[in-house]
């Protein structure tokens, strides 16, 4: 795969840019991840259900377009009001209130209420003529007929409900032009658009909808800026018993220095291949373990002791420079187990993918300048393994998947098979993400 004419042709993004797109994504991640656990948004959350629900909307409609004149409370003030405002009722309701006529019906219900039949009587008192103008009188007829009425008894029912508490609020509500406006629901669905339109909220919501996968499925595991060592230990980090870590082979031409080799400097781990002597054990595949003179010395690292993980991501910022090969990936701790390589320069290109004896699966990167960093993904899911470098997918496979945890493996060495030389391998930072079910 050419590197260099997708870097060219924008299909893949340079180190400065894609780093920078990396740290906006994690500035997105860590504010996605605080709004995810914040009042606000479970408040939206609750609204949400409340607001959308058929109910919620059923209400709403009733709200906003009944008429006031189709409500049972419209309805039965109308009748009440059309009642007591009638000549009938207020004739009758006048004759309540007024002293005169009451002292009649007092009189009425006396034994002297004969005594108005006699026109002598009545001439001699002025109370009697009067009280036999009202006996005559429409206004005492329409009492009569007013008293027993059915209308006088819807009158009272109607008069008991509309004076009630409840009656006059529901009553409010309904003749109220704006009571959409007063109502809670209204208030209950402008504090939903609010959240809805705040700037954290559509964040959240707008941030999920973004093809970064990793955003979605994986969280911060492990990070190594490398400033110490304090991560890094030498040797294989062999998980075998009788295993001599951190021995070279009788076909390569350094030996491993025990860390010696290995510097944090400048915000960088580099590892030195370098022309010196030194006598150490080496593993001949015909005779074993024995000691060998080897005229290089260099170094293997690993993460074992601080980190190791199944499945995630992992990312690092590698390059190299000089003679030798240079390896960043992933190990198991145990040669007859497979090596994921995120950096592999074999002394004449790159390469990424999986070493596994003859299984060994590995694409070839060409147009990647050695003195330039790129940032070297692997992706472990269930389900697939994906490497890329910088943004662009390089390699994918379904199969051959590691079944148990890895840890970071680092080292730089020299074949019997190739020339000798110094070399260096400079990692930036390394950073893990784990995967979130």
């Amino acid at each position: 795969m050419n590197l260099f004419t997708a870097r060219l042709t924008g299909k893949m993004l340079s180190t400065e840019k894609f780093e920078k797109t990396i740290a906006d994504m994690q500035a997105r991640v860590v504010r996605w991840r605080e709004i995810e656990k914040s009042p606000e948004l479970a408040e939206y959350l609750e609204l949400k259900k409340i607001v959308e629900s058929s109910d919620f909307q059923e209400r709403k409609k009733v709200l906003k377009t009944r008429k006031y004149s189709d409500t049972d409370e419209g309805k039965k003030m109308r009748a009440y009001e059309k009642l007591s405002g009638s000549l009938r009722i207020k004739g009758y309701k006048y004759a309540l209130e007024n002293p005169t006529f009451q002292a009649f019906l007092k009189f009425r219900d006396s034994e002297d209420f004969q005594r108005i039949h006699n026109v002598k009587e009545r001439l001699k008192s002025s109370e009697l003529r009067m009280f036999n103008m009202i006996y005559r009188s429409a206004f005492y007829r329409n009492y009569q007929e007013v008293l027993n009425s059915p209308e006088l008894k819807q009158l009272e029912a109607l008069e008991a409900e509309v004076h009630t508490e409840d009656f006059l609020k529901r009553h409010a509500l309904w003749a109220d032009s704006k009571r959409w406006e007063h109502s809670e629901e209204y208030k209950t669905e402008k504090r939903f658009l609010d959240l809805a339109n705040s700037e954290d909220i559509k964040f959240y919501f707008e941030s999920r909808k973004e093809k970064i996968d990793w955003a979605e499925l994986f969280r911060p595991a492990f990070a190594d800026d490398m400033s110490s060592g304090k991560n890094w230990k030498p040797g294989y980090g062999y998980t075998r018993a009788g295993m001599k870590d951190g021995h070279s082979r009788t076909n390569e031409r350094q030996a491993y220095n025990d860390g010696k080799n290995t510097f944090f400097v400048e915000g960088r781990m580099n590892i030195e291949t370098r022309a010196e002597s030194k006598k150490a054990v080496a593993w001949d595949e015909k005779r074993g373990f024995e000691e060998h003179v080897f005229e290089y010395t260099s170094d293997v690292m690993n993460t074992k002791e601080a980190f190791m993980q199944e499945q995630g991501m992992f990312m690092a910022k590698v390059r190299s420079q000089g003679v030798g090969h240079h390896f960043f990936g992933l190990s198991m701790g145990d040669s007859n187990k497979p090596l994921v390589a995120l950096y592999h320069y074999n002394g004449s290109k790159h390469q990424m993918g999986l070493v596994y004896g003859t299984r060994t699966k590995m694409v070839d990167l060409t147009g990647v300048l050695r003195s330039m960093y790129h940032v070297y993904t692997f992706r472990w899911t269930k389900n697939e393994l994906v490497w890329y470098v910088n943004d662009m997918e390089v390699l994918r496979m379904a199969n051959r998947l590691p079944q148990e945890a890895m840890f970071l493996l680092a080292q730089s060495f020299l074949p019997m098979s190739e020339k000798g030389g110094e070399g260096k391998l400079k990692i930036q930072w390394a950073r893990v993400y784990k995967t979130v079910d």
